[in-house]
């Protein structure tokens, strides 16, 4: 056994649409490894066809971890979520188990590579009183406070991240200090070596899959889901913010035509797939694969086998 901070973690991202989750599915089996899904909405029950969540067929022989954990209902942190991640990799390499973290949630992945800051908890008076002003005054004027009290953090948030200006002006008001200062002084650093393949597709092709994606989402009941969620107590802070459920919701409460909703959503989550491209080219990686066809995707995890047994030969000994 390898000691749990040097044990070699295999890493798979991408864009949504990629084929990720069937990449990293076959590569954990080869390797006898397990996967730690890092995606923060594939954690709630009952939001299957959306997400794009593996079906039990697709995860059959290969334990997937952090998929339908909570309730649509309930709320999921980054602190909290990074450290359930870790606790599992920990475990997996104490049993011989290659970790193989697959996901494009680039808040949580990131602060499972590059450390979580161990900032206050929520506090729930703030976080009321937040949203209380984000209806009188809008969120445009709390980033310019926050921009007043801490210029590093506003310049790089957009001024509509409702979640991380509430963030950073929340540690502001619980400590006196930017949050980007106690960042720098208190993030605890992952040290853990890893293999970082990033797969996605040529710009034309990847807008192609997405919107048929989303097309199939519904020939399989994305609908009937959603209605089912909602006959179920609704969605909470969290899940109500995944990619194109809000559109959903509103085809089942008559607001939206399916046509609408479809070219909609399509078109959102063409946008967060640019944005996830742009995060992406900045994170140090080892196999950048752009796809052409479905050749390729079919070839990829044989290309990351391939790399990970030159970086990391001690993973591939017991290669299938």
């Amino acid at each position: 056994m390898e000691d749990v901070d040097t044990a070699p973690v295999v890493v798979l991202t991408g864009t949504t649409a990629s084929g990720k989750n069937r990449t990293g599915a076959i590569v954990a089996a080869a390797l006898h490894g397990e996967v730690i899904s890092l995606d923060s909405m594939k954690v709630y029950v009952g939001m299957d066809i959306g997400t794009a969540k593996p079906s039990l067929v697709e995860r059959r022989g290969v334990p997937h971890h952090l998929l339908d954990i909570l309730s649509p209902k309930e709320s999921m942190d980054l602190r909290t979520y990074v450290n359930r991640a870790q606790t599992i990799r920990r475990e997996l390499v104490a049993k011989d188990r290659t970790p193989v973290v697959v996901g494009g949630t680039q808040l949580y992945l990131h602060g499972f590579l590059q450390g979580v800051f161990e900032g206050p908890d929520a506090n729930a008076v703030f976080r009321d009183a937040f949203r209380q002003e984000v209806e009188t005054i809008g969120l445009t004027a709390l980033h310019a406070r926050l921009a007043a009290v801490d210029p590093a953090t506003a310049a790089r948030l957009h001024p509509n991240d409702q979640k991380r200006i509430e963030r950073a002006l929340e540690v502001h008001h619980l400590t006196g200090r930017p949050i980007s200062e106690l960042q720098r002084e208190g993030t605890v650093r992952s040290t853990f070596p890893r293999y970082t393949a990033v797969l996605t597709w040529r710009r034309d092709q990847l807008d192609d899959r997405i919107d048929a994606r989303v097309r199939e989402m519904f020939n399989l009941g994305w609908v009937d889901e959603v209605r089912r969620i909602l006959l179920q107590g609704g969605f909470g802070r969290t899940s109500s913010a995944a990619l194109g459920y809000e559109e959903v919701a509103a085809v089942v409460n008559g607001l939206l035509t399916q046509a609408a909703a479809t070219e909609i959503i399509s078109a959102n989550t063409r946008k967060f797939a640019r944005k996830q491209l742009t995060w992406l080219r900045k994170i140090p990686h080892d196999l950048w694969i752009e796809a052409a066809n479905d050749t390729d995707v079919l070839e990829a995890p044989v290309r990351i086998l391939d790399g990970i047994a030159a970086k990391f030969p001690s993973l591939t000994q017991n290669r299938v």
